[in-house]
């Protein structure tokens, strides 16, 4: 039996481009990920996120059942286009009223919201007109949308997350090409990635300068990252794995801590990687109220000399392999989830151990942690018994994390329900709540009904 302390933060995620649909109502600007599923070839399926589970129409229904589960707290991103529907100058007053209400109808249902400001999804206009997160003027551009945000919703909104995943918007979309912008280089997810952490360092300054006397709460980033394990005891294999993490998540982490990217970083990718002004290293350093984690997969990490490394598809998140002379594997009686991800519990303690040393013992929230199951619908229920074995055994291992001192604050899962898997469309289920994309009906899985379990006692199961 488990109990976590009183004031754990027990919640569920999602995104704005994954549920809302309303592509274009309500005043909204198209996004990138709007102008990238319209392009042929790129999703699975053909699918498009111009309905997706219709949040937009239906979002008191999904807050009823989130207040039916228990639910403590939601994390939900706000759509940039629909704030600013070309990213810049004034805002749009029906997207201001759609949030707007929908954090009174949380509120009003005794759950906290936490928003997050950028889940990928970018007013198409500055990566057309701007060049995206290549423009160092971007920084500023989100600064001022963020300001908007602070502005609109910082007196009911208390946790706030500015950018979610960079890492996966620096590789898989301006590296690899898999996501939006679409963009291939090994150059240009370096500069994205700098352009990011100003963004981020210029927000977090201008919330505690002009809005936390006035609103409170804090302000942080969600970062992902995989566990990489050592595949022997070598000093080359085990240096490879804290290589990886560095990539991985020191890449956006340290600078946050530390003011500066990992030594191992500027030395494999020397002018390539951007360098701090003393301007952005003031905003920078120090510009996290508590650590963000977003936390999927473990794998085993080996040495391997430049040409001959197998380059490996987007779901291992290798990253740059180049860069980072490493080979990535698993082991095969590790279970798998149907993202093909591994179920190695395990990791997850680790890597909250690793960050917990690393950056002096920081609050760490697990802002996504969750997994893809074959849900099947027989006689109008889902037994998703596979992801209420690994909610369970991640939450064990959270809990043991804890017991070693680790700051854990909360846990949200991912997702609250069936959503638009970005590249892969339609064909994998992550959600708590079962959507039916023909009709919009909700169908609360097992799962759902565990996790209220798990929230009404405080973590005991």
């Amino acid at each position: 039996m488990l109990r976590f302390p009183q004031g754990f933060v027990w919640g569920a995620a999602t995104s704005s481009y994954q549920i809302e649909g309303g592509w274009l109502e309500g005043g909204k600007g198209m996004s990138v990920w709007d102008a990238f599923v319209h392009t042929p070839g790129k999703i699975v399926n053909g699918d498009m996120g111009d309905v997706a589970a219709d949040h937009f129409h239906r979002f008191r229904e999904d807050v009823a059942l989130m207040a039916q589960m228990g639910l403590k707290a939601y994390r939900f991103s706000i759509s940039w286009p629909r704030i600013q529907p070309t990213g810049r100058g004034e805002a749009n007053p029906d997207g201001i009223r759609f949030y707007s209400v929908l954090i009174d109808a949380l509120l009003e249902n005794g759950i906290t919201p936490w928003a997050t400001l950028h889940h990928w999804d970018m007013p198409i206009t500055l990566q057309l007109e701007c060049d995206g997160w290549l423009n160092p003027e971007m920084a500023v551009y989100f600064k001022e949308y963020a300001e908007i945000c602070f502005e609109q919703f910082g007196d009911r909104v208390k946790h706030w997350i500015t950018l979610n995943e960079p890492w996966v918007t620096a590789i898989l979309g301006y590296g690899q090409g898999h996501f939006a912008p679409g963009r291939v280089s090994q150059t240009e997810p370096y500069i994205a990635a700098h352009n990011m952490l100003r963004a981020h360092g210029l927000t977090v300054d201008a919330f505690r300068r002009k809005f936390h006397d006035r609103c409170g709460g804090i302000i942080g980033i969600a970062n992902n990252c995989d566990w990489r394990e050592p595949l022997t005891d070598s000093e080359q294999d085990k240096q490879a794995a804290q290589r990886a993490l560095e990539f991985f998540l020191g890449w956006f982490a340290d600078p946050i801590y530390t003011g500066e990217y990992p030594a191992v970083m500027r030395e494999r990718v020397r002018e390539r990687l951007p360098v701090f002004s003393d301007a952005d290293r003031a905003v920078i350093k120090g510009s996290a109220d508590y650590f963000g984690l977003n936390h999927y997969n473990t794998m085993y990490t080996a040495h391997a000399e430049k040409g001959k490394i197998s380059h490996i598809d987007m779901e291992s998140n290798a990253g740059l392999v180049d860069d980072q002379e490493l080979a990535l594997t698993d082991d095969d009686s590790w279970p798998k989830t149907d993202m093909g991800w591994n179920v190695a519990p395990w990791g997850c303690r680790k890597l909250l151990e690793w960050i917990d040393r690393r950056y002096d013992h920081p609050d760490i929230f697990l802002t996504e942690n969750g997994c893809a199951a074959k849900d099947e619908l027989i006689n109008g229920q889902i037994n998703d018994q596979d992801r209420i074995d690994f909610l369970a055994g991640y939450l064990r291992e959270c809990h043991n994390a804890m017991k070693n001192g680790v700051q854990l604050k909360g846990y949200f899962v991912w997702s609250f329900m069936d959503n638009f898997e970005w590249a892969l469309g339609y064909t994998k289920r992550f959600g708590l709540h079962y959507v039916d994309y023909r009709t919009g009906e909700r169908i609360p899985k097992k799962s759902a009904q565990w996790y209220h379990g798990v929230i009404k006692n405080n973590g005991i199961f």
